[in-house]
């Protein structure tokens, strides 16, 4: 990490305006090229681990100071939308506890189901003002709204390695992620073996 690209305020790290010079046709780019093949790919990996923690032990947590599978896997489900209608509405509040509904990890995986798509649709229609407009994020930072789409998709991949870490221990299989697993290995193609 370039430390000097940052400079410390109020007891934060803020960075410097590398994203002011951004265009508008750059920042819708970044959105449609990069960014929204990336979250379509990944939350597909994500339901998958959302899916297989559904099976196992919700109350599971590895440590007394962990969150528990199902929390863990709330945590996971909520952030997209929440990162996501935070970008399109151009201002971040208090995501709230998990609701009462909740109690299973299928009820997660269909909250997320159910939650997810509006919050992908809300934000694919934004233009280059509303991408590269600075979104105040509780006092920590502010960033171009452009900048947390990417954060939403390296704070989920971060917590869904947590949680794959947690299956085995659970009770539950652990599916492909990048790659095969023990559970899930990859199929080689017969055209590849030869």
């Amino acid at each position: 990490m370039n430390f000097q690209a940052y400079r410390i305020t109020a007891g934060s790290l803020a960075p410097r305006d590398k994203f002011s010079i951004m265009t508008y046709e750059q920042a819708e780019f970044l959105l449609q090229q990069v960014y929204l093949p990336q979250i379509h790919n990944e939350t597909v990996t994500t339901r998958r681990v959302l899916e297989a923690a559904s099976t196992g032990n919700a109350n599971y947590k590895p440590d007394p100071n962990s969150k528990t599978a199902l929390e863990l896997a709330w945590h996971l489900a909520a952030s997209e939308p929440f990162f996501l209608n935070g970008v399109a509405s151009g201002a971040y509040g208090p995501g709230g506890p998990m609701p009462e509904s909740i109690k299973t990890g299928a009820d997660v995986v269909a909250w997320y189901d159910e939650h997810l798509p509006k919050a992908i649709a809300a934000v694919s229609t934004l233009k280059g003002e509303a991408l590269t407009r600075n979104i105040d994020f509780f006092g920590v930072f502010s960033f171009p709204a452009i900048a947390y789409v990417g954060l939403m998709c390296n704070h989920s991949i971060h917590h869904r390695g947590q949680l794959s870490a947690y299956l085995r221990a659970m009770g539950s299989k652990v599916p492909k992620i990048y790659g095969g697993s023990h559970d899930e290995p990859i199929q080689v193609p017969a055209r590849a073996q030869q």
